[in-house]
Order: structure tokens, then C-alpha cells, then sequence
């Protein structure tokens, strides 16, 4: 049967579907994420190991290598790529669009962990982790006080700032630029490890071994079963100072009478400035199929509260690129709605037929409409690319519409 002549007939059921189906595009419409582009999952591994002083020829021959051969065996990999540098060496694996990326991520790790055991034994441990292709900032602010200072302020970044924002809807991850990292210094007096028989090698390694929180099984606690952890991460550098060295298997010294130990900041890696002023920034990233426009809103509203609090801090944004995903999104919408009145003009003047025109100007809105909802159930978003392909659909739809009238 001929749908369009049984609509016609009977026309309660189409129309009673139609306004459902407008209803659900109205209000997914008012809930589709705003971005950019699309979201894309596209399956990119880095694999990032480090030793410290180690050359860039060094790692090559003893990791790197490694590295490849074993990965290059997982069923999936199309391309094998690898940067080494003074300390550390990067594989990136791109595999086939087919493989699901958190497969991709975890046969990596099961190919590294199957060699762990052939890698030099002073690397840093590998770290798996998925690449994103989407990973551009969507803001990024610059904060400067003028009673703080540099170690300060990435300080009040790394505590205040991040903690009020991450675990936010749609936040990705905050990244800190410029500034510099908290350090312990231990300088250890050669004479008194002299004098006392021990080496800086075997300080080192009993602060690895003894510095540390570590699990040990559970137990049984007023009747009930509990995890028992061993606590020996030091708090401060006070409890740090009192750590006990083993000199022997009965002498045993504070780590303070061995050395100095200094409470600092690490040698900055990079910097930023503003205004030609130093300044410690951060970039606010979006978790993916997040709306750059709800993150925005929600960062704006978290750093009100920060600056409320702080009022001696001044939190000034520096770059935004939701600006122009807003301006795209509404530049997108007027284009839409432009080519639709100019399509439904061109029908009129070339058709001269107020009804052939009334049909044409009703399908687009009854068309294009409902497909927000169907956006919304397949987790699109409202992009550029989106838009451009309703934008295309609409002069299809005159057509069909024309077609439809003169059958």
C-alpha cells in the first residue's frame, strides 16, 4: 500500500506522530551537546617510558626496540611510531578504525606487561594510555597574586583551583602550565656515610622500600572483615627527617644525621607569562560527548566561588575557544533557518502555487525536527558537520516535497 494515500486517508495517526516526533526533537534539541566538530573515538595508544640520564641511543636499544617488537604482535595494530629523547622514549600505536578502543588500550598493556621483565630494571614503570585526538583546550586562564609567589601560586592552582573544578559535569581534566612542583632534597654528607659505612645507593633504596604505603591483606575487627594497609608514606618532612636507615642488622640511624633535607620546588620546565608578567595558567579540557557551552558555563560558576574566596588572586581568562563554538553553532542555526525561508521563496516564485509553497514551508520544520531526536538517542552533537548536513538536507527536502505535490 501507497503510505502517502493511507495517510491521507487516515490522517489522525500520522499527525498524532508527528507531533510526538516534534515534541522529542524540541526538547533533545535543547539538550544536545554544542561542539566543534564531532566527537571521535579513533583507537591511539601511547606507550611513555622514562630513565632518568639515559641516552636517547641507550633507550632505543634497550627499550624502545623492546617495545615495538612486542606491541607489533597484537592482533588490531596498523602503525607503529616511536620518539625517543634524553630520559624518555614514546610508542604510539594506531590501530585499525574497527578496534574498540579500550581493547586497543588493554592488549597494549597485557604486550607490555608479558616483557616487563626484559626492560632495564631502573625504568620508570610504563604507562599505557589512550591518545586523544580530540585533546585541544576548550579555556585557558592565567592566575597571578601579587603577595604570592611563583611556588605559591602553582600551589593554590594545584589545590584550590582543581579541586573546585574537577569532578564537575563534564570536565575532562585541569592541566597546569608554568609554575613548578613541589620537591624534598636530600643532600646526603659524604663524610658521615663515610664514617658510618653506608652508601647513597642503599640510603636510596631502603627510602623506596620503607617510604610507602603498602596493603597487607585483611583481617578480622570487631567482628567484622577489614582491609589492613601498612602506613609508611611520610606526611611531612619532619617524619621524613625520622625516618631510621638500617647502618647494620642492629644500628640504626635518624636520615637526618646522614644529610640535609630541604623542603623546595623543582627546577622549572616551562613558564608562562602575561602581560609580561609571570603568571602559573591552567587549561580546562572536556570529558568527551560533554557540551563545550555546559563546561564553560560550569567552569565560570566554580571560579566565581574561587574567586570569592581568594580575593587577593586574580583568575583572568585567556583563551577561549568556546567563544568561537558558540559562534559557530549560532552562525549554523541562521544559515539553516536563511536557506530554508530562501528555498521556500524559490518554490513560491517559480511555482506561483500558494499550496505547492504552504506544503514545501511545512515539511522542512516537520522533517528536520525530529531528527534531533534521533541525533540525540545515536549521541551526536550539534557541530559544524552536523549542521552542514542538515543544511544540505534541506534543498533535498524541496525536492521530494515538489515531487510528492505533482504525484
Amino acid at each position: 500500500m501507497n503510505f502517502s494515500a493511507w495517510s491521507i486517508r487516515n490522517p489522525i495517526a500520522p499527525l498524532l506522530a508527528f507531533v510526538l516526533l516534534m515534541v522529542l526533537g524540541y526538547q533533545a534539541f535543547l539538550h544536545l551537546p554544542i561542539t566543534r566538530f564531532p566527537n571521535i573515538d579513533v583507537p591511539v595508544v601511547s606507550i611513555t617510558i622514562t630513565q632518568s640520564g639515559a641516552a636517547p641511543a641507550e633507550l632505543e636499544m634497550q627499550v624502545t626496540k623492546e617495545i615495538e617488537d612486542a606491541v607489533a604482535s597484537v592482533n588490531g595494530v596498523d602503525e607503529l611510531s616511536s620518539r625517543v629523547t634524553d630520559g624518555q622514549s614514546v610508542t604510539t600505536v594506531v590501530f585499525r578504525i574497527e578496534v574498540p578502543t579500550e581493547q586497543a588500550v588493554q592488549d597494549t598493556k597485557d604486550a607490555i606487561d608479558k616483557i616487563r621483565g626484559e626492560l632495564p630494571s631502573t625504568i620508570d614503570e610504563p604507562i599505557v594510555a589512550k591518545v586523544d585526538v580530540e585533546g585541544q583546550a576548550i579555556q585557558t586562564f592565567a592566575v597571578s597574586a601579587p603577595n604570592m609567589t611563583l611556588e605559591e601560586l602553582s600551589w593554590f592552582v594545584d589545590d584550590t583551583v582543581k579541586r573546585a573544578l574537577q569532578g564537575q559535569r563534564g570536565i575532562g581534566r585541569i592541566d597546569r602550565v608554568g609554575g613548578a612542583d613541589r620537591e624534598v632534597h636530600i643532600q646526603l654528607d659524604p663524610d658521615k656515610l663515610n664514617a658510618l659505612g653506608i652508601t647513597a645507593s642503599s640510603v636510596s633504596t631502603q627510602l623506596r622500600s620503607t617510604n610507602v604505603d603498602l596493603g597487607s591483606g585483611r583481617g578480622q575487627v570487631a567482628g567484622a572483615e577489614q582491609a589492613i594497609r601498612v602506613m609508611g608514606d611520610s606526611r611531612n618532612v619532619a617524619a621524613l627527617a625520622n625516618t631510621m636507615i638500617a647502618i647494620s642488622s642492629s644500628r640504626f640511624v635518624k636520615l637526618s644525621d646522614l644529610g640535609t633535607i630541604i623542603d623546595t620546588y623543582e627546577e622549572p620546565s616551562s613558564f608562562a607569562l602575561f602581560n609580561n608578567q609571570p603568571v602559573v595558567s591552567f587549561s580546562v579540557f572536556r570529558a568527551k560527548g560533554a557540551s563545550e557551552v555546559s563546561v564553560a558555563e560550569t567552569v565560570a560558576k566554580s571560579l566565581d566561588e574561587v574567586r570569592a574566596n581568594n580575593p587577593g588572586v586574580d583568575i583572568k581568562l585567556i583563551s577561549d575557544f568556546v567563544y568561537f563554538t558558540y559562534g559557530n553553532y549560532t552562525a549554523a542555526i541562521d544559515t539553516l533557518l536563511e536557506g530554508a525561508f530562501l528555498a521556500v521563496v524559490v518554490v513560491f516564485l517559480f511555482l506561483r502555487n500558494w499550496r505547492a509553497t504552504l506544503i514545501s514551508a511545512i515539511a522542512l520544520p516537520l522533517s528536520a525536527i525530529p531528527t534531533f531526536w534521533i541525533m540525540d538517542v545515536m549521541g551526536f552533537s550539534l557541530n559544524l558537520i552536523s549542521f552542514l548536513a542538515l543544511t544540505l538536507a534541506t534543498g533535498i527536502l524541496v525536492d521530494d516535497a515538489i515531487v510528492e505535490i505533482e504525484n
